[in-house]
């Protein structure tokens, strides 16, 4: 994986899109994974296809939150595990009735967003993927007899035909997910040869030349961006010199992807903003998953985050859109996170626990011009070292400055004070 070419350069200034995972699963209601988890037989979960009628589906109101909240971006599941299909196929009868895909990158793109597409390589229905680890079917005792007539190379070939439709007939694509790969020594797993992945990441690159790309595809050195899933790296992703280099962390509101009725570990508005920050101070984008429910309806939870990110982004997206981790020499400070705009040079303070009086620089003597809160542009009093002290005043480094803060928090989710840099 190399710096981000020229053609990402929009998605490293986005750093904030919304992964929507929907399909039939969400008739179950007990996560994406619910086919395999409780080892469901294809032909007994396909009756789920006769319940999904989605008569709230507004693609529309799905677009709009996702802007008024400052995401830039969509991902959504084309086609999930499980191999139902979200759009018209003519490779397969295992689809909807109506092209809600088609629909949804109508609304989003209309609404000014870019248009991702996650395209599983896994296919627990399709007749030619071979039984594997993770399929259903993969305790049944006579599970040799059911692998004897499957060709995983026609099943590659039936992907290449299906992604050739996806890139072919929707108009732009700017992102495209394959999810996953899972090599093992056993011979249970898949990886590169099984997708024949070479062939599939040219088609994708040949269709769409600007497209990006991600790294499950078991083709070390080939992907746009890296993909952590579901945790934040510390210290970002670099690469064996210690370079940032460009990635998207995926993260849920809940535990699950796909719509859980019953799922309960729901993270707070707060906390969904402070992993935004991290993503963008350690130089990383967020893809925030939403599952809509099987009538096409946003979980009200998931709208309640959604539209007090809203009300955060009004007043910080600044710090946000266009920003990346602070430059090595601008180290942070306690209970803060940093993000920096190169551009226009302002460093971002994202303060997670409010300090008492003080909020301390290190290393910033001689650097800053002007602070300021960003929510309201009200003015911070800077003390540089050399002030005079006293016992009601803190003795700091030399190369610190200190900043006075008042001592009631603004009432903000997480308060952000904009630095002005010299020339």
């Amino acid at each position: 994986m190399n710096q981000i070419s020229e053609r990402g350069l929009w998605w490293s200034e986005a750093r904030f899109g919304m992964f929507i995972h929907w399909g039939m699963y969400a008739v179950a209601a007990r996560h994406e994974w619910v086919q395999s988890r409780e080892e469901i037989h294809p032909e007994k979960y396909a009756r789920y296809q006769d319940y999904f009628t989605p008569d709230q589906f507004e693609p529309r109101q799905w677009a709009s939150l996702a802007k008024k909240a400052g995401m830039k971006y969509f991902v959504i599941t084309a086609k999930h595990h499980d191999g139902y299909c979200m759009w018209d196929t003519k490779f397969s009868d295992y689809k909807v009735k109506r092209d809600y895909l088609g629909e949804v990158i109508e609304a989003f793109r209309d609404a000014g967003l870019k248009v991702g597409l996650y395209y599983s390589l896994i296919d627990w229905h399709h007749p030619d993927f071979v039984i594997d680890v993770n399929h259903p079917l993969r305790n049944a005792p006579n599970i040799d007899e059911l692998n004897a007539p499957r060709k995983q190379k026609r099943y590659a070939k039936y992907m290449r035909d299906q992604v050739a439709e996806l890139l072919g007939n929707y108009g732009k694509i700017d992102i495209i997910w394959f999810d996953y790969s899972y090599p093992r020594e056993d011979g249970r797993g898949k990886g590169r040869e099984d997708w024949e992945s070479e062939k599939l990441l040219a088609l994708a690159r040949k269709l769409q030349p600007e497209i990006l790309v991600d790294d499950r595809l078991d083709l070390p050195g080939s992907a746009d961006f890296s993909s952590p899933e579901q945790y934040v790296p510390e210290y970002g992703i670099r690469d064996e010199e210690g370079k940032l280099l460009p990635w998207e962390g995926c993260q849920t509101f809940s535990g699950a992807w796909g719509y859980f009725r019953d799922e309960l570990t729901w993270k707070t508005p707060g906390q969904v903003l402070a992993m935004l920050v991290k993503h963008v101070s350690r130089g990383g984008n967020l893809l925030m998953n939403i599952g809509p429910n099987a009538r096409g309806s946003i979980d009200p939870r998931a709208t309640n985050i959604l539209r007090q990110v809203e009300a955060w982004m009004r007043n910080h997206q600044a710090a946000i859109h266009g920003c990346g981790a602070a430059p090595e020499e601008m180290p942070e400070a306690e209970n803060c996170r940093y993000t920096y705009n190169a551009k226009t040079k302002r460093l971002y303070i994202h303060i997670l626990s409010w300090p008492q009086k003080f909020l301390h620089l290190p290393k910033m003597q001689g650097k800053l011009s002007f602070a300021r809160f960003l929510h309201d542009h009200s003015e911070i009093i800077m003390r540089e070292e050399g002030a005079p002290h006293s016992n009601m005043s803190a003795k700091t480094s030399p190369d610190t400055v200190t900043l006075l803060m008042p001592a009631i928090a603004p009432d903000v989710e997480i308060p952000v004070v904009e630095l002005f840099l010299r020339s």
